[in-house]
């Protein structure tokens, strides 16, 4: 699990980034489909509206190592979203796609575009 969420984490850095990522039909010979590559480039944003900075966790539970945190205000960019512990009401957690890796509380974040669900 751990690996999969470092290979997640990876991909949307580098996609945020603006590099090239080796996709499964890279490594095979075929080609991506234009389409493909977009969604990748396109990763959802997200607004931070805590009054105090959101921390950033290693998992999405608040017993998680801390990594950081964003300010009130910070537009920032996600990955994906799975279910984890209930945080005032909401049990959603967002996977970070930015430069920052970890995940941070839904309950904080107001969505500024739709954000699918994690598949790992």
């Amino acid at each position: 699990m751990k690996r999969r969420i470092t290979a997640a984490l990876a991909v949307a850095i580098l996609a945020g980034s603006g590099a090239m990522v080796a996709t499964p039909a890279a490594a095979t010979g075929t080609t991506t489909p234009p389409e493909a590559t977009t969604a990748v480039a396109a990763l959802p944003k997200g607004k931070v509206v805590s009054r105090l900075p959101l921390s950033i966790r290693e998992r999405p539970t608040t017993n998680s190592r801390y990594l950081g945190s964003f300010q009130p205000g910070t537009i920032i960019t996600l990955y994906c979203k799975t279910r984890g512990q209930n945080v005032d009401g909401n049990n959603l957690w967002y996977l970070l796609g930015g430069s920052k890796p970890g995940w941070v509380s839904a309950r904080y974040v107001q969505n500024l575009s739709p954000v699918s669900y994690c598949r790992f």
